[in-house]
């Protein structure tokens, strides 16, 4: 059933059924009724294919992820991103393309001028800002919208900035110098990613305001690299008494190296929660930061660029702190 054949059924013009159909002015409510009660009887959608092709539209975006696949599939951040931006493009009649392209250099970039030139997307949600990102100036010269995840719209100042990382930094420092804890571990990600650094310098920051001592290890967000590092330099931690993880898997392999080396006494917290955080023994304290309405935000933001709409500010989504039993306090004669 075309638009064209209802619109002989109806007697109406092609564009009056087009209006109705589409929720456009230009008919009077009584002949938009009539059109929406024939489409209810034909159970009558519309070709997704002709529709993109009449607005020069793929009604496609793309995200393309640079992480090692065996990571993707044991980390639920991602399937929790997913999960948001999908629950967004499917009530809008969306379909979200991924590529997967591991760590390499170049190949994101290579996906991206790709697409663009077969005209695969309509826009693209860019993840995992790297220090000195070539992605946005490649993506303004291709002409391609985009959308920076983990950035938002500032509603005081109308800019773009970071999530809370702040105050999510101090969350987890000053629980922990609740605790009584002088001396932590702070395991990051790899330090070529801006989110990364900024966690750093956030919770260097907060530890001075508390007095607290931080060693700084860098880690890969995996199981297995988390625990070599702890059978590296556990050694080296003995007036430590607490660890903080960039994320869920390497606190999982942390807690499982320093129970191994006799330190299962120190408290750790992750800055991902998951239910891996939930299941470990001991359970783990984490930060909750909500990845499925995070993407969800990204989503709608992507959306309304592709439309050239304005851009609507929206207030950061606050984290929140789920206490665990990894939550213990400093060991006599430590901190």
């Amino acid at each position: 059933m075309t638009i064209h054949e209802m619109a002989r059924r109806l007697d109406l013009s092609v564009a009056s059924v087009s209006y109705a159909l589409n929720g456009r002015p230009g008919v009077g409510e009584a002949t938009r009724e009539r059109v929406l009660a024939l489409a209810r009887e034909l159970d009558w959608r519309p070709s997704s294919s002709a529709r993109a092709l009449s607005r020069s539209r793929t009604d496609t975006i793309g995200m393309v992820l640079r992480r090692d696949p065996d990571l993707l599939g044991t980390e639920p951040y991602y399937m929790s991103l997913l999960a948001g931006v999908e629950s967004v493009l499917s009530g809008a009649g969306q379909s979200l393309m991924l590529r997967m392209v591991g760590t390499a250099p170049g190949r994101d970039v290579d996906v991206y001028r790709r697409w663009s030139v077969e005209r695969r997307v309509d826009g693209v949600i860019v993840l995992d800002r790297l220090v000195d990102d070539p992605r946005p100036e490649l993506l303004e010269r291709l002409g391609m919208p985009f959308v920076m995840h983990g950035l938002r719209i500032d509603p005081d100042t109308g800019g773009h900035v970071v999530e809370d990382l702040v105050n999510d930094a101090r969350m987890i420092v000053d629980h922990l110098s609740e605790l009584g804890h002088t001396d932590i571990v702070d395991v990051s990600g790899p330090l070529n990613l801006r989110h990364e650094l900024e966690r750093r310098d956030a919770i260097a920051a907060e530890a001075a305001v508390q007095g607290m001592r931080v060693t700084l290890v860098e880690g890969d967000y995996t199981r297995v690299g988390a625990e070599r590092l702890v059978d590296e330099r556990v050694g080296q931690w003995d007036a430590a008494t607490a660890v903080i993880s960039s994320n869920d898997v390497m606190a999982l392999g942390i807690q499982r190296r320093l129970i191994a080396a006799g330190r299962g006494g120190m408290a750790l917290v992750s800055w991902d929660d998951s239910m891996l955080c939930d299941i470990s023994v001991p359970s783990i304290t984490a930060l909750a930061r909500h990845p499925e309405r995070q993407a969800e935000r990204s989503a709608r933001l992507l959306l309304r660029v592709i439309d050239a709409e304005p851009e609507q500010p929206e207030p950061a989504i606050p984290s929140e702190l789920v206490v665990r039993e990894t939550s213990v306090a400093a060991l006599r004669g430590h901190g």
